[in-house]
């Protein structure tokens, strides 16, 4: 019994949108992942997302265009190639001051969740 290669193809993506930004999901329980989650993100000129505190590690990588991350306090601008650690319980800010849209890939493990600032918390279907 051959067993299929999974594979997920663009038209099989599955587009989110929050807070003024995309998020295509590739990899989840539901594409059949076990363990990780990974989408491409869409964050356009002048999107500033709201404060969040993660409670899974996510690698954050910059395909192109540039952001301001704010990671516990500290601020600092990325440019495509660059990769940001986001450690469990860390608080993140991501915002583009340009006037282009800048697109990541972001693996985390399956259960992300985020709590916002106010206290509410966002369990987003492209991570679990």
């Amino acid at each position: 019994m051959e067993v299929s290669m999974p594979v997920v193809r663009p038209s099989e993506a599955v587009v989110h949108e929050i807070h003024g930004a995309r998020f295509v999901s590739y990899a989840t329980p539901l594409s059949g992942s076990k363990e990780l989650c990974a989408w491409r993100g869409e964050i356009p000129a002048g999107t500033k997302a709201p404060v969040h505190t993660v409670n899974r590690e996510e690698i954050f990588h910059l395909l192109s265009g540039e952001l301001v991350i704010t990671l516990d306090g500290r601020t600092e601008r990325i440019t495509a190639g660059d990769t940001v650690i986001i450690n469990p319980g860390a608080t993140l800010g991501v915002e583009n001051p340009t006037d282009r849209t800048a697109v990541s890939w972001v693996t985390t493990s399956i259960g992300l969740e985020a709590e916002l600032a106010d206290g509410s918390r966002i369990v987003p279907p492209w991570a679990n």
